[in-house]
């Protein structure tokens, strides 16, 4: 059996594929900002979110400490893909400038989205999206040593899903296979596939990784 060698490389980027987020915000005067992501990853019922400092989102965020995080599904790609290189800053920053990026004030007009309102946080939810969630952010760490880059750590306070994607006779669990995220590699959209293989840590029921955090969002009134 001939085994596979590594090759040493040095790829720019090491997005080796994960899901696409909307984040909600804030801006300075009221109005909503949504922007696409997908530096992203899940801790029972928080999420690190990796943002450049200077964009609006983190702004917004280190200013309101509140957002949502909407969850496209893999049929939504033209509508996340019409934010691609805008922001919701102006002046549009210099790193931006260079990247093609410029100014959109209205992002939901842009995407052709609708926003519908949150229950505990001022930004709104995208009602075409199959997962929304509203969150808090909990802390700030800096990143890397040039201060360019931030991951947030925020806490849900509520999960709101598209009844197709729930799993039939429970109250409170996502059916994986309803549920198809857009998924970013290396700068391009993709979906799942069917399960590949059965899985054993499948056999742990989910409310056993139930945590502190649900009960604490359960006491965040409306």
């Amino acid at each position: 059996m001939n085994t596979p060698a590594h090759t040493a490389i040095e790829p720019g980027i090491l997005y080796f594929g994960t899901p696409v987020v909307l984040i909600a915000s804030t801006n300075e005067d009221g109005s909503a900002n949504l922007a696409p992501m997908s530096s992203a990853f899940w801790l029972g019922w928080r999420a690190i979110l990796g943002l450049g400092v200077r964009s609006k989102t983190a702004q917004n965020l280190l200013r309101t400490r509140e957002c949502v995080l909407n969850l496209p599904s893999d049929t939504q790609a033209a509508a996340v893909d019409r934010l691609a290189l805008t922001t919701g800053s102006d002046p549009v920053p210099d790193g931006k400038v260079r990247r093609g990026y410029f100014h959109v004030a209205s992002k939901f007009s842009r995407a052709g989205l609708t926003p519908v309102p949150s229950e505990t946080v001022v930004p709104p939810r995208v009602a075409e999206c199959p997962v929304a969630m509203e969150a808090v952010v909990e802390a700030v760490h800096p990143v890397g040593d040039d201060g360019g880059i931030v991951a947030f750590e925020v806490r849900v306070q509520r999960v709101f899903v598209h009844d197709e994607i729930r799993l039939a006779g429970s109250d409170d669990r996502i059916d994986p296979d309803a549920w198809r995220p857009l998924i970013m590699s290396f700068q391009k959209f993709y979906g799942l596939g069917e399960q590949v293989h059965p899985s054993t840590l499948a056999r742990i029921p989910e409310r056993l990784y139930r945590g502190a955090d649900i009960d604490r969002a359960r006491l965040v009134s409306p």
